[in-house]
Formats: C-alpha cells, structure tokens, sequence
C-alpha cells in the first residue's frame, strides 16, 4: 500500500509571531500559548492516524531553539519551510512526497476539530481520487490531499482571501483531476471563532 505523508506546515509558537490576529482578545502570550496547543493537537492526531511519515515543515527553520523548547514527539520529521509566499513553500512541501512515491496530506494547525479519523478519511479518498481538499467557513482550507503533484495547485492564488478554497478547485480542473470535498469546517483566526474550540480547552487572555 502506498505511504501516506502527513505534512504540518508549521509556524513557531512565538509571542507577537504565531496567531496574531487574535491578539486583541488573547493578548500576545494568549495567542502564543493557543498556538502552541493547536500544534501539539495537530501532531498527536498526525501521529495517530499512523498513516506514514509525520513531517513538521516549519518557520522559523528546525535549527531554531524555539523548536527544541517544545518537547514534542520524537518520531517526527522535519523541513524548513524556506522562502516565498505561502503558495511557493507549500508546493515544495508538496513536490518531495509524490517525488519520493508517496501520497500527501498537507495540514495547518488552524483547525482542531479535524482528527485522526479524518485524515484517514483524506488518505482513503486518495484510493479513488487525485486530490482530496477539506475547505473553511471563511473559504480556505485546512487540509489538502494530493497523489500527485502539479505546480498550477499553488500557483496564483490569492492567500488569506475568501476564494482560497474555490480557486484551488478550479486549478484541479483545468488539471482534470478528480476531487473529493468535504462541507467546510470552521478553523481559528479571528477573535469570533474562539467560540469553535473544542469545550475543553482553557485559553486565557495575558497582556
């Protein structure tokens, strides 16, 4: 059976660097600490949906002593995000597992309600499908599976806007991929969506 890459893209918990825009109602160590337990939400789901490899790809670069202050699991890979937008660092994330013969999902860690259940549900869809995407209320996505690569998924989209989602499907099709969609999930940006959290999570504002 074909191995199935888990790719987190990640960015480092860091006060005034991860989860910015919930600030005002978090505070910087607030978000900070949110961001840093959707992180380690993302990579225990990651690691047990034991569907292949568990790679971080992150920003800053895995040298970076942030990282190594985290403790997280020791089974993972890691990669270095590297330059450009976020399109050109998720399409080198992307190229390397078809490249390697394996499958990909590409995850954030903006979204906790997606569990291990659903990454398998996302590898499983690769079965019959060339790309599984699982999109966001504000129209983005928060998960995209692919069994092949092509550089047109990536390229000219409008990051951070509301059409995220829809023109990544339209690029699948002038590629004539077929497409497995999910109904859209809310994932955590904006002060308002602090009310989709799991119930058991304790966030707190710090100043």
């Amino acid at each position: 059976m074909t191995a199935t890459r888990i790719v987190i893209i990640a960015k480092a918990p860091i006060p005034g660097f991860a989860k910015t825009r919930l600030i005002p109602a978090l505070g910087p160590d607030g978000a900070a600490r949110l961001a840093r337990q959707m992180l380690r939400h993302t990579v225990s789901n990651a690691l047990a949906a034991a569907l292949g490899p568990v790679e971080l790809c992150t920003t800053p670069d895995p040298l970076d002593p942030v990282w190594s202050n985290l403790q997280l699991p020791g089974q993972l890979t890691w990669s270095d995000q590297g330059e450009g937008d976020l399109g050109a660092r998720m399409a080198r994330a992307a190229a390397r597992s078809p490249a390697r013969g394996e499958r990909v999902l590409l995850i954030g860690t903006d979204c906790p309600t997606i569990s291990a259940d659903d990454l398998l549900t996302a590898s499983r869809a690769l079965d019959t499908h060339d790309a599984f995407i699982q999109p966001t209320v504000d129209g983005g996505y928060a998960l995209l599976g692919l069994r092949a690569f092509h550089p047109l998924v990536f390229h000219d989209i409008p990051w951070s806007t509301d059409s995220v989602a829809f023109d990544t499907l339209c690029h699948m099709g002038r590629l004539g991929w077929s497409v497995l969609s999910r109904p859209p999930l809310h994932d955590i940006d904006e002060p308002p969506d602090l009310r989709f959290l799991p119930e058991d999570w304790l966030i707190s504002r710090s100043a």
